[in-house]
């Protein structure tokens, strides 16, 4: 970890809907922090808002109450100085644009450089597919480009909203190892919202357990396996018993 000191504040966050049967409330107030440098899944039900809450950290919706924080500034203000990034589960490529100028389109919006395309293209395993389509592309190699994308301007908090369930098991499997590696390399703040909890236990510092909805905190657990993981680790008796563990708090 860079530092203890925290990244993101989450104080006091709700969230609730209007409908024609009246007030939807999606979360109840939620508060957690997440220091600079760690990674953080969110797991929890169906329907418990874990979308929701990382939508309002993103500052992509407002909350019905409380506030977020990054790096001392609101959300809003965090967002339009680009400290935020996004990797949703579709990759949202622009399917007329060769991949690496779909890498480099923050970079064109945001008006500034910051990583090399090219070598972020290389560092997610895609070396010499730079002047692909994204219809030349496997499902799994779109969403190596959806991240490479999402980290071309250096972001401080990068959030992540089932990145990888589209994609088959193994698939899957070899994205979160590079997820790990290149998290080790760059130590950019993560949020991880997953419905596997092999996964989030797999790659995070800490899980945050969210209730049935309303979301609520029900658990923040440690996750007590030491760096570097290897994909062995997840077959081991000690990790198998901490995923029974938050499957039992989900229960």
């Amino acid at each position: 970890m860079k530092t203890d000191a925290a990244m993101v504040e989450v104080e006091s966050v709700s969230k609730s809907y209007a409908s024609a049967d009246g007030a939807v409330r999606a979360l109840d107030p939620v508060s957690f922090s997440a220091r600079d440098g760690e990674f953080i899944s969110i797991i929890g039900p169906s329907g418990c808002g874990k979308s929701t809450l990382l939508k309002i950290i993103g500052d992509l919706i407002g909350p019905s109450q409380g506030s977020v924080t990054v790096a001392g500034h609101s959300n809003h203000i965090a967002r339009q100085e680009g400290m935020f990034s996004f990797v949703f589960q579709n990759p949202v490529l622009l399917p007329w644009r060769r991949v690496i100028d779909n890498v480099r389109l923050p970079l064109e919006v945001l008006g500034r450089q910051s990583r090399d395309p090219r070598q972020l293209l290389a560092m997610v395993g895609l070396s010499g597919f730079e002047d692909r389509y994204p219809k030349e592309l496997s499902g799994g190699m779109q969403q190596r480009v959806a991240l490479a994308r999402a980290l071309t301007f250096d972001p401080k908090v990068l959030l992540m909203d089932e990145p990888f369930g589209a994609v088959d098991e193994f698939t899957r499997a070899a994205l979160n190892k590079q997820l790990l590696e290149i998290w080790q390399k760059i130590r950019v703040t993560v949020l991880l919202v997953t419905h596997s909890i092999s996964e989030a236990v797999f790659l995070s510092d800490r899980v945050i357990v969210l209730s049935s909805r309303p979301g609520r905190v029900k658990e923040v657990l440690e996750v007590p396996f030491l760096r570097p993981r290897e994909a062995a680790l997840q077959e081991t008796e000690p990790f198998q018993e901490v995923v029974k563990f938050l499957r039992a708090k989900l229960e």
